[in-house]
């Protein structure tokens, strides 16, 4: 591969596009569409081309320099051509074939200053013992964003530590990691801090008992007033029906163990001895039926500590019918835990896809779906389905059936001319790493403390690369007959599909979810 190629990305090759159309508007996209793939790569819708040349004609000269685009990560053009539909591209796919595929895999990035310090709340591990289903939903995506996060080369920490064993053992059934602990001593200095900070706070008072009064709690410290500090402070996204918080033991040891976790911060150690690192964030993850307490929480460490920022990343409903009691998330997993271990695999990729592949803000329900091709079960069948793949061609190499596979530099990737290969490799291998970058963005908002995140993208990701993948190997024999003039195209089509494998294997990571290896 030539110097300075790079790996070839499809957001490169659009700012080279639009870099050369002259506009600051983004006027490309890139078609998906099997049916418009046949035809174009990427095009420049006719009306966005009327809005930005006279009477929407590109000038020959700019038409040249599309075709001649070059440089690291930019795909390289076949043709460009005005059509009906607006200016058309089109690839040399058999050379973007080549880079991506035939290139060694990029080495590790050097350890430096980590690329950001991320504090995931999860409040819903704060609560009972047992966790309900509304409790569920967040922990799932709590887990998925800080492997999405680290993914980007951020530091994630993950708050509250688990103390229970029973609740470790339901994580563990459903494979996410949590980190344990009490805290020791530091959290309990902490807690006294705070408890001489309320002593000197103004919005707090004590609670005073009167006749006819209704007791409190024992470990009610004081009552703090939260509107009037909403009202000082013109903070906005609050709840309206926030006034008085009684302050507990409880609570303030949840504020101290947060704030261990930003002072612990790698970012934070590299501030303090005079270098430069990215600010920590702290997003609580939470579930709409506990927004209201959180916000309080939030106030609470607001009015403590004046430097305190945090966003609310909250989960819609999930919506239980025909039930008369609440479904704890251990009734959730109870009918598969005694089976095999392929089946425990798949039940706990059904329950992360019910509960991440929807947007965080919408419903979700409770039944489990293992049909059809929109589900985990299907994702996974389909990692199943390559991992057999390349087991039965291994062992007829290991038989002398066929030779084995040459590097990839030396394949012959104009073999790979069949609709679905270049579906594939446009639509999943070049875009994945963007997808990743997007899945993993906690994007700031303009006001208020909510915050939305893209943590439906992977659970999509690979549905869409299931049901592309299935139609194609369905519909194309990959280990054809041992006849050496048909083995360049056997060989090209199993590195394509060794690719395919690798982005199932590293976005299922993302979700703590094993690749099965049988089906």
């Amino acid at each position: 591969m030539e110097t300075g190629e790079g790996r070839p990305a499809v957001a490169a090759t659009l700012r080279a596009l639009n870099g050369a159309l002259g506009r600051p508007a983004a006027l490309w996209v890139k078609e998906s569409g099997a049916r418009n793939l046949r035809h174009r790569d990427f095009l420049a819708p006719r009306a966005a081309l009327s809005a930005a040349f006279p009477e929407g004609q590109v000038p020959g000269d700019i038409v040249a320099g599309v075709t001649s685009l070059g440089g690291p990560g930019v795909l390289t053009v076949r043709g460009c051509q005005e059509t009906p539909a607006g200016l058309a591209v089109q690839l040399r796919r058999p050379e973007a074939f080549r880079r991506l595929l035939g290139s060694p895999p990029s080495p590790a990035p050097a350890a430096g200053a980590p690329a950001g310090w991320v504090v995931l709340h999860c409040p819903a591990l704060r609560g009972p013992a047992a966790l309900r289903l509304r409790h569920l939903r967040p922990l799932l995506l709590t887990d998925h964003l800080a492997q999405l996060l680290r993914a980007q080369g951020v530091s994630v920490c993950l708050v509250p530590a688990l103390p229970e064993e029973g609740r470790r053992e339901v994580l563990q059934q459903l494979r996410v990691e949590w980190p344990c602990g009490s805290g020791g001593s530091a959290l309990s200095e902490s807690v006294s801090a705070l408890k001489r900070a309320l002593g000197q706070c103004p919005c707090a008072a004590a609670c005073e008992q009167g006749p006819g009064t209704a007791a409190l709690p024992e470990d009610v410290i004081c009552k703090v007033h939260l509107k009037s500090f909403v009202e000082q402070q013109g903070l906005v996204g609050y709840d309206p029906n926030l006034d008085v918080l009684l302050v507990t033991e409880g609570k303030l040891r949840s504020l101290a163990e947060l704030q261990q976790a930003v002072l612990q911060s790698p970012c934070h150690a590299l501030l303090q001895a005079g270098g430069q690192g990215s600010c920590c964030s702290i997003v609580h993850v939470v579930s709409c039926e506990e927004e209201f307490q959180q916000q309080q929480l939030d106030l609470l460490w607001r009015i403590l500590d004046p430097g305190a920022h945090t966003k609310h990343l909250v989960c819609g409903p999930v919506k239980v019918t025909n039930s008369s009691s609440p479904i704890g998330a251990d009734q959730y997993f109870h009918p598969t835990v005694a089976w095999t271990e392929v089946i425990d695999s798949l039940t706990v990729a059904a329950i992360r896809f019910e509960m991440l592949s929807t947007a965080h803000r919408s419903q979700v329900g409770h039944s489990i779906s293992t049909k059809g091709t929109k589900s985990g079960a299907f994702v996974m069948y389909n990692c199943a389905r390559l991992a057999t793949l390349f087991d039965t061609y291994q062992r007829a190499v290991e038989r002398g059936t066929y030779p084995p596979l040459p590097p990839a530099a030396e394949l012959n990737y104009s073999c790979l001319r069949e609709e679905g290969e270049w579906l594939l490799l446009f639509n999943y291998l070049l875009p994945f790493p963007e997808v990743l970058q997007q899945a993993a963005q906690l994007p700031a908002p303009t006001k208020g403390i909510r915050i939305t995140a893209n943590t439906e993208t992977v659970c999509k990701f690979l549905i869409q690369l299931s049901m592309d993948f299935s139609s194609y190997y369905n519909r194309v024999h990959i280990l054809g007959e041992p006849f050496p003039h048909l083995f360049d195209q056997m060989f090209a089509r199993l590195r394509l599909l060794g690719a395919v494998r690798d982005v199932f294997h590293s976005a299922l990571a993302t979700l703590h979810l094993p690749p099965l290896s049988q089906i």
